[in-house]
């Protein structure tokens, strides 16, 4: 889920998306308790200063809290039903913001599931999927890096080629339209992959958004990663009642 140049994630990043990817994936709920600080230091092969750091950044993004004497504990995790504003195409939303949508098929490839991925998308151990490396353009320019997990079950009827369009374009096709996400945002900085990739200087400020993306029958169907330039375009997420 991460760019193939790992050497430019730094070691507090490896373990902040580590557990972003927990919180997302349901691993992490509220009101349990974190592995303590060796403990995933040992898991994430880094040293508890990095793990010290990582937890900080969480705990300043609302989603963990410390309490003293006792541990670490989340405190909030987006439910299911909080879905990103009604253009869920970044390609329409591109359009709609008066630029010219790109899109770059950067690799396909069909491989069993990892478990993050698996656990995201309620799928049986190494169940087939299909993962897609893609890079957004607006005018031209890179806005979004992303990587998708989609259950090889539903698009085993696409052929690699036909995934340079919108993804939501295509799975509405094949009657399974996503209707809802469950997203993490968060801030962070580019490293050298990244940088290169979207085009911008390594150290520079870029959006990360982690997702789970639902059908109208509740089921997930795509589990993302994706990296925004911010200044393109403005995500909005709208909260059902």
């Amino acid at each position: 889920m991460t760019p193939k140049d790992t050497t430019s994630i730094s070691r507090i990043e490896k373990v902040r998306q580590g557990l972003l990817h927990d919180l997302v994936t349901g691993k992490l709920r509220v009101g349990k308790k974190l592995v303590n600080e060796q403990g995933l230091a040992t898991r994430f092969d880094v040293s508890r200063s990095s793990v010290r750091e990582a937890v900080s950044a969480l705990v300043t993004a609302g989603y963990l809290e410390r309490h003293h004497g006792s541990g670490t504990y989340v405190v909030d995790v987006p439910g299911p039903r909080h879905a990103l504003d009604a253009t869920l195409s970044y390609t329409h939303m591109i359009a709609e913001a008066g630029m010219t949508p790109g899109l770059r098929v950067l690799s396909v490839e069909t491989r069993p599931a990892f478990t993050d991925e698996g656990t995201a998308l309620n799928l049986s151990r190494e169940e087939p999927v299909r993962r897609l490396e893609r890079l957004r353009t607006a005018d031209g320019r890179p806005v979004i890096y992303s990587v998708d997990i989609i259950p090889e079950r539903y698009v085993s009827s696409v052929t690699n080629k036909t995934f340079n369009r919108s993804l939501y374009d295509i799975l509405r096709s094949i009657g399974e339209p996503v209707v809802s996400a469950n997203a993490i945002l968060t801030p962070i900085t580019a490293g050298r992959a990244l940088s290169r990739l979207l085009n911008v200087k390594v150290g520079s400020a870029l959006q990360q958004i982690i997702e789970v993306d639902y059908t109208k029958g509740g089921q997930p169907i795509v589990f993302s990663s994706e990296w925004h330039v911010p200044g393109i375009f403005e995500l909005r997420v709208h909260r059902r009642a």
